[in-house]
Order: structure tokens, then sequence, then C-alpha cells
């Protein structure tokens, strides 16, 4: 990289040079023939699926959650025990 300091404290290119060693003309013409590019469109659609997903779970879940405190304060709810020792059973195995 070639810079020199001005009377102005500021840098500046020597002569016509950028900092790649090429010429200003050249790299102008290089970048007219192409030109950046952002698109968004497509996150933002991948975004909102996900919140709709999102919330239908969340909604599902609500309801899942609503239908057990029924069933518990009602006396009706009956869980599996074989599921309830199997998932306590590695918790028991690991503290002794």
């Amino acid at each position: 990289m070639v810079d020199k300091i001005t009377g102005s404290k500021s840098f500046s290119p020597m002569g016509n040079l950028n900092r790649t060693g090429k010429s200003g003309g050249a790299q102008k013409s290089a970048s007219a023939n192409r030109s950046d590019r952002v698109d968004f469109s497509s996150a933002l659609n991948n975004a909102t699926k996900a919140q709709a997903v999102s919330s239908t779970q969340e909604t599902a879940r609500a309801d899942k959650l609503q239908a057990l405190k029924a069933q518990i304060e009602n006396g009706s709810y009956k869980p599996d025990l074989d599921k309830v020792a199997a998932s306590i059973l590695p918790f028991i195995m690991n503290e002794a």
C-alpha cells in the first residue's frame, strides 16, 4: 500500500494508483460491468414461515397444557407410569 501524507494531515493515493496498484480508470471500467445486489426477500419469506410455524406450535402446546390442567383438576389425569419410570431411571442410575 503506497500512501503519502499531505499538508492537510489526510491520506491520499500517490499518483493515479489505487491500493491494488492498478490505475484508477481500469478499476472504474471493471466495476461498471458488474453490480452488487442484495436480496432479502427469500430470507424474509423464510423468517415469516418460521414465525407462523412457531406460533402454530405455541398454540397447540397451550391447548395441550390447558387440557392436561383440566384433567388434573377433575381427577381424570392418568399418566403412563411405565413412561414416567423409564424417563426417571437414567437420572436415578447416574446419582447412585
